[in-house]
């Protein structure tokens, strides 16, 4: 990460008592271990879903190699599971982007939530946090900062979610690109990996809100699975924001007028 501020940005690297520090700090501030302790929770189910998509990948026909390559670069399970049949029967190139672009539209919603966190961050910072920032992470670092806190807080915090999460997905992955010709088809990998991502999401969900979203947001997917490029899911994520919005309870989204 860069260095102390500049130009009115605020580095990681900034603390409250003693001005700019040494880039190690940010890995041994309590918020990095507090971060990573929190998303362990979740981490077995991340991680039983990458390994599905590491057989699946290879299972596919793409080759080790490639599979090697998509898998650390896109960092996006779902557009990965999403453009591997497209890839294997050669299907045009704009419609693989197409179909990755629409899968992770989702991205740009999560990305409109985590501005208020990183907007004062130099651009090489933000970039870096954009890479690692996932859906499951999104999840653990807003019930810890609902609202904006000190950045010498948040950032480390968020590091130490974000690298487990990443570890999480992509050791096992790569495990099972290297396992995959010795996973029989019949015991049913995808089926498991599928169910372990539906205990993750479920272990998720907090409130009623949340579950009525999740509910909308599987019907509308289903309703919506004959659309092209995975619209569907986009469909999904509409329906679950607008469901959402309409189960929050009214004091929450309508603001209390001002005593006079």
């Amino acid at each position: 990460m860069s260095g102390p501020r500049r130009g009115g940005r605020l580095s990681a690297e900034v603390s409250p008592s003693s001005g700019t520090t040494p880039r190690r700090v940010l890995w041994r501030h309590p918020q990095f271990a507090q971060g990573a302790k929190d998303f362990l929770g979740i981490a077995l189910g991340v991680m039983a879903w990458g390994l599905v998509a590491g057989v699946v990948t290879v299972q596919s026909g793409i080759g080790v190699g490639w599979a090697i390559l998509l898998q650390l670069t896109l960092f996006a399970g779902t557009a990965q599971l999403a453009v591997l049949p497209l890839l294997v029967t050669g299907a045009p190139l704009w419609v693989v982007w197409a179909t990755a672009l629409c899968v992770n539209l989702r991205f740009v919603f999560l990305s409109a939530a985590w501005r208020p966190y990183f907007v004062d961050l130099p651009f090489g910072q933000r970039l870096r946090a954009a890479y690692f920032s996932a859906d499951v992470n999104n999840v653990v670092f807003m019930r810890r900062y609902p609202e904006p806190g000190p950045p010498q807080e948040m950032l480390p915090y968020f590091w130490g979610g974000a690298i487990v999460n990443w570890l999480s997905w992509n050791v096992p992955a790569l495990v099972g690109i290297a396992l995959a010709e010795r996973v029989p088809l019949h015991w049913g990998i995808g089926f498991a990996g599928v169910a372990a991502l539906l205990a993750l999401t479920c272990s998720l969900i907090g409130d009623r809100a949340t579950w009525v979203a999740a509910a909308v947001a599987g019907l509308a997917s289903v309703a919506a699975y004959a659309l092209p490029l995975k619209l569907n899911i986009v469909v999904a994520i509409v329906a679950a924001i607008a469901a959402g919005l309409l189960a929050q309870p009214r004091a929450a989204i309508v603001p209390v007028p001002p005593r006079s």
